[in-house]
């Protein structure tokens, strides 16, 4: 298969591609670099140092004629979008817009989209499933929306397959703490820096983490199955923040109370997935424990800080 990885020198992305790879797909590589890192890019895949929303977009998918395009590159910050909605749609809906007329007119067969848990919103019930009410709280979370409706469009006028996933709350190796990361990675690297992380409201309210390995092997399924229809993508289960920062400080051996403080505008107090339809429809479930994945994860996130902790040697 050849594919195009948006965002592939991100987060997830990044995972993805080298998933791929592995696989002996042919790789190509979007990313502008705003919040994608260089070292993240797999030397095996063709790069293109690009914005979604360029009008190159159309030449570059032309060129490289894609069978399947996976579309992780958004903006991804549930606090940029509160702050700048503008900026928010025009990364996620117009940006999504110029990937689809690109993709249609390179006859790609198929768009994967990393779509997200957050355009449900406020959970009326637990676990949230796919015929769950969306009423998505945050502009992010609209813009997520949207999107899918737009790739519902294009698969019905324009003959573009598509299945978008929604994903929980993504952890693992690479994620950048300073930008909008999840507790994992910013609790991981404060205490491994001997920081002391601080845990918004009382600590209780649970999330469903999924490990970003598992993301990327269901981003790998969809690409031949799960056509026209939107999955959950996590664990089944709610994780408490206090029991994530419990397990954390004991794989750090750090001995150190959290700072509190108030709980933040529109957090939820409890969100997790009904991933049975993954499971059925894409032959998905999620196959990394919580305990190994946050063990690998600071395992990656120490060995990352020991590196940067090496002096460059004169030349």
């Amino acid at each position: 298969m050849r594919a195009i990885v948006t965002g592939g020198a991100g987060f997830i992305g990044s995972h993805l591609v080298d998933l791929l790879l592995t696989y002996r797909h042919e790789v190509v590589v979007i990313d502008d670099l705003s919040t994608g890192k260089r070292q993240n890019l797999n030397p095996r895949a063709r790069f293109y140092e690009l914005d979604i929303r360029s009008p190159d977009l159309l030449s570059v998918m032309c060129q490289e004629r894609p069978e399947v395009v996976f579309h992780e590159a958004a903006q991804s910050s549930v606090k940029v979008s509160t702050d700048d909605p503008r900026h928010d749609a025009d990364v996620n809906v117009v940006g999504l817009i110029n990937l689809l007329e690109a993709c249609v007119a390179a006859h790609v067969r198929k768009v994967v989209f990393a779509s997200s848990g957050a355009t449900y919103g406020n959970p009326r019930y637990l676990a949230m499933d796919e015929d769950h009410p969306q009423w998505p709280e945050s502009p992010y979370g609209i813009s997520k929306l949207v999107a899918e409706h737009y790739l519902r469009y294009y698969a019905r006028d324009r003959g573009l397959a598509f299945t978008a996933l929604r994903y929980g709350n993504v952890y693992g190796p690479r994620q950048d703490p300073f930008g909008e990361a999840g507790v994992v990675a910013i609790f991981a690297r404060q205490l491994l820096a001997g920081q002391t992380p601080t845990i918004h409201w009382d600590g209780k309210q649970t999330r469903d983490y999924v490990s970003v390995f598992d993301v990327a092997r269901a981003n790998l399924l969809a690409a031949t199955a799960g056509d026209g229809n939107c999955y959950c993508i996590g664990t089944n289960r709610g994780t408490s923040v206090n029991q994530i920062f419990a397990r954390l400080r004991e794989l750090t051996g750090q001995d150190v109370e959290p700072a509190h403080t108030e709980r933040r505008p529109g957090d939820l107090r409890h969100a997790y997935f009904d991933c049975t339809r993954a499971r059925t429809d894409l032959g998905w479930e999620p196959n990394v424990r919580l305990a190994d994945g946050l063990a690998q994860t600071v395992e990656a996130f120490r060995a990352e800080m020991r590196q940067q902790e090496v002096p460059a040697v004169a030349g």
